[in-house]
C-alpha cells in the first residue's frame, strides 16, 4: 500500500476521533505536556473538506492489479468506503453503485469502492454480485485513516471504533469535491445522484 499525504485548502475539516496503537513508545499529551501510557491513544484524524488535495494512495484490487488515484487524474472520481463486504448492508451500497454505473460514467464519474477486506475475499465479492468496478483491499487501514473514515461511531447503541461509511468524490485536479459521512447504506447511491445532478 502506498499514501501520499493530503493537502488543506482554506479552512480545517470536521475530525472524526480513532484509537490507534502507539507501538511501545510513550506519547505526550500536546495540551497538557503530560506522558501517557502506552497502550492506545485516541485521537482526532481530520475529515476532508472540499477543496482539500485528496490524499495519493495505491492499493491493491479484487481483480489482482491495483489502483492509483493520481492515474485518474483528469476525470471525476467517487472512492467509497464501506466496513465489510458480503455483509447485507455493504451489499446493497455495492449493487446499487453497480446498477448505477453506467449514469455515473455516463456523467464521467469513476468508482472506487475502499475497505479493509483482503483481496480475496473481494474477489468473492466481486464475482457474487458481479461488480465491475474496481474494489479495493486497505488492510492496514491506512487509506481508511487518512481520509477520514476510519474512527468512533454509533452501532446499535455502543461506541466503537472501526470503518465509517463514508463517499468522496474527487475532482480532475484531485481535489475534493464532495465529502459525506456516515451515510446510509440504503438509498445512499441514489441520494449521491441527486446530489451531483446526475439523471
Amino acid at each position: 500500500m502506498r499514501i501520499g499525504s493530503p493537502g488543506r485548502a482554506s479552512g480545517a475539516g470536521a475530525v472524526t476521533r480513532t484509537t490507534l496503537p502507539c507501538a511501545g513508545r510513550r506519547l505526550t499529551a500536546a495540551s497538557t505536556g503530560r506522558r501517557l501510557p502506552c497502550d492506545h491513544r485516541s485521537v482526532l484524524v481530520p475529515r476532508l473538506a472540499v477543496g482539500d488535495l485528496a490524499p495519493d494512495f495505491t492499493l491493491p484490487t479484487a481483480d489482482g492489479g491495483s489502483v492509483t488515484l493520481s492515474d485518474l487524474r483528469g476525470e471525476h472520481v467517487v472512492v467509497y468506503f464501506y466496513p465489510a463486504a458480503m455483509t447485507p448492508g455493504c451489499t446493497t451500497q455495492a449493487c446499487d453503485f453497480r446498477d448505477s454505473l453506467a449514469s455515473l460514467q455516463g456523467a464521467g464519474y469513476k468508482v472506487v469502492g475502499v475497505s479493509p477486506d483482503a483481496v480475496d475475499k473481494l474477489a468473492q465479492f466481486a464475482e457474487a454480485e458481479h461488480l465491475t468496478f474496481p474494489l479495493a483491499s486497505d488492510t492496514e487501514r491506512g487509506v481508511l485513516e487518512a481520509w477520514g473514515a476510519w474512527g468512533e461511531k454509533s452501532l446499535y447503541g455502543k461506541t466503537v471504533t472501526g470503518v465509517i461509511r463514508s463517499t468522496v468524490v474527487v475532482d480532475p485536479e484531485g481535489k475534493v469535491e464532495l465529502a459525506q459521512y456516515n451515510v446510509k447504506a440504503t438509498g445512499h447511491v441514489a441520494k449521491l445522484r441527486r446530489d451531483l445532478k446526475i439523471a
